[in-house]
C-alpha cells in the first residue's frame, strides 16, 4: 500500500510540472469570424448587413476553423497521454525498486505546483480511448455539418430555404419581367400594324401620282395644250367678284427703278378695274395700276398718285407700258408704243421694297388678301413683263409693234410662273396675232 501511494506522489510531482504547459497551449479559444474582403479591418460589421450568401460562407469559414482547432486539441491531448504514459511507467519502475523520489521507501507524497497544490491527476481522463471517440465523433459531426453547407452554398440556396422578403423580391422581379416582355409584344404589333397602314397610304399616294400623270400624259397627247410656247398663253377673268384672279409665283427684289409692259383686253364699265397690284408688309398700295369707278386710269407708288391720260375699255388688245425711277420719282406711260403721259415726284427717292406679294386681276387692302369686287378687272391680259431699269421709248415700240419679243428680266411671262384661283383660266393666245384679227 505505501509502496503504491508512493507511485501516486511520483505521478503527481512529474505531471504538475507539465499541468501549466498544457493549460496554456490548450485553455485558450479562438472563434475567427469571416470579413468581406472590401471592409475596413477595424470596423466591425453589422450582422444584418451581410446577405444570405455571405452568412453562409462566414459559418462554413467558422466550422472550418473549428475543426482545424478540435485537430489541433486531438494532438495535444494525444501528446499529453503519450507523456502521462511515459511518465507513469517511470514511476510505475521506480515503486517496483521500492525508491521514492525523496530516497525513501514508502514516503510518496503530494507536490504543490503553481496552482496551489491542485491534483493534476483529477484533471485527467479516466479512460483516454473515450476522449478520442467523442473527440471523433464530434469531428464527424462537425464534417457532416460542413459538407451540408458547402452542398448548400454550391447550389445557392435553394429557393425553399431564402427568406421571405428574398422570395417576395425574386417574385417582384420576375413579374416586372413578364409585364416588359408583354409590353414589348404590344409594341412589336404596333409597330407592324403601323408599318401596314403606312405601305397602303404610301401604295395610294403613289398609285393617285401615277394616276394623275397618266392623265396628264393623255391630255398632251391629244393636244389639250395648244401653247405654242411658254408665253403664248393669256389669263382670262371674265367676272366682276372677289376670287378670281392670278398670283405670280415670283416675287420682286429692292427696286429703284423698273418697266412693266402687259397686254389687256377690257370693256367693262365703269372703269376695267386692277390690272395688277403688288403688296408687301406695312404698304399694300406699293404698285398698282387701276381704273375704277369713273375716273382714269391711276398709277400707284407707296400710295403716291399720277393719273395716266387714255382709257382702254373698248374691248380690243392694247399694250401698256410704264417706267419709273425713284431719281426725282419720273415716270412714262406708253400705249400701244406711244408715249402719251410723263411726269414726276411720283414717290421721289422712295425704293420698291422686296417680298411682297404680286397679283393680276386684284386689288390687295393687305398682303395676298381682302379683295374688293368693285376693283377687280374684268377681262383677258398676257404677256406680263416686269424689268429693273427703265426701257428705252424705241425698245417699248418695238415690243408694241411685235417687232421682237422681250421677257423682263425680273418677272417674265411664262406658264410655270402664273397660277390661277377662283375660275380664272390660261387659255391659248398669240396677242400679236389675235391683234392683227381685230384690225
Amino acid at each position: 500500500m505505501i509502496t503504491l501511494l508512493w507511485g501516486i506522489t511520483c505521478l503527481l510531482a512529474l505531471v504538475s510540472g507539465n499541468s501549466v504547459k498544457t493549460q496554456a497551449s490548450t485553455g485558450e479559444r479562438f472563434v475567427c469570424t469571416a470579413i468581406p474582403a472590401d471592409a475596413s479591418p477595424g470596423c466591425p460589421m453589422a450582422h444584418e448587413a451581410l446577405s444570405q450568401e455571405d452568412v453562409l460562407r462566414s459559418t462554413v469559414f467558422q466550422l472550418r476553423e473549428t475543426i482545424l482547432q478540435q485537430k489541433e486539441t486531438i494532438g495535444n491531448q494525444k501528446e499529453t497521454i503519450r507523456e502521462l504514459t511515459a511518465k507513469l511507467t517511470r514511476c510505475e519502475s521506480l515503486s517496483e525498486g521500492g525508491g521514492g523520489p525523496d530516497g525513501k521507501h514508502g514516503s510518496w507524497r503530494k507536490v504543490p505546483g503553481k496552482s496551489g497544490g491542485k491534483d493534476t491527476m483529477g484533471d485527467l481522463p479516466r479512460d483516454p480511448s473515450q476522449v478520442i471517440d467523442q473527440l471523433s465523433r464530434t469531428m464527424q459531426s462537425l464534417k457532416d455539418r460542413l459538407e451540408n453547407l458547402e452542398h448548400q452554398l454550391r447550389s445557392n440556396v435553394s429557393y425553399s430555404a431564402m427568406p421571405n422578403d428574398l422570395r417576395e423580391m425574386l417574385q417582384r422581379r420576375l413579374g416586372d419581367l413578364e409585364h416588359q416582355l408583354l409590353n414589348k409584344v404590344t409594341e412589336l404589333e404596333d409597330e407592324k400594324s403601323l408599318l401596314h397602314n403606312e405601305s397602303a397610304a404610301h401604295r395610294h399616294k403613289t398609285e393617285s401620282a401615277l394616276t394623275a400623270l397618266l392623265e396628264r400624259v393623255n391630255e398632251l397627247e391629244k393636244g389639250s395644250n395648244t401653247f405654242k410656247s411658254p408665253d403664248d398663253f393669256k389669263v382670262s377673268l371674265p367676272l366682276r367678284t372677289n376670287y378670281l384672279y392670278g398670283r405670280i409665283k415670283k416675287t420682286l427684289p429692292e427696286l429703284y427703278s423698273f418697266t412693266i409692259c402687259m397686254w389687256l383686253k377690257s370693256s367693262a364699265s365703269p372703269g376695267i378695274g386692277t390690272p395688277f397690284s403688288y403688296a408687301v408688309s406695312g404698304q399694300a398700295n406699293e404698285i398698282v395700276l387701276i381704273e375704277w369707278g369713273n375716273h382714269p386710269i391711276e398709277l400707284l407708288i407707296n400710295d403716291k398718285v399720277a393719273q395716266l391720260p387714255f382709257t382702254i375699255g373698248d374691248g380690243k388688245w392694247h399694250h401698256i407700258g410704264i417706267t419709273w425711277t425713284t431719281r426725282d420719282g419720273i415716270w412714262e406711260a406708253f400705249l400701244d408704243g406711244e408715249r402719251l403721259g410723263s411726269g414726276e415726284n411720283l414717290a421721289p427717292w422712295h425704293p420698291i421694297k422686296p417680298g411682297g406679294i404680286l397679283i393680276l386681276g386684284q386689288e390687295q387692302d393687305t398682303v395676298g388678301g381682302r379683295f374688293d369686287a368693285t376693283q377687280a378687272f374684268v377681262g383677258e391680259m398676257s404677256q406680263f413683263n416686269i424689268w429693273d431699269r427703265v426701257l428705252k421709248a424705241e425698245e417699248i415700240v418695238n415690243i408694241a409693234n411685235c417687232s421682237y419679243n422681250m421677257p423682263g428680266n425680273i418677272i417674265p411671262w411664262v406658264d410655270n410662273n402664273v397660277d390661277v384661283f377662283g375660275g380664272a383660266t390660261k387659255l391659248p393666245l398669240e396677242p400679236c396675232e389675235e391683234r392683227l384679227t381685230e384690225s
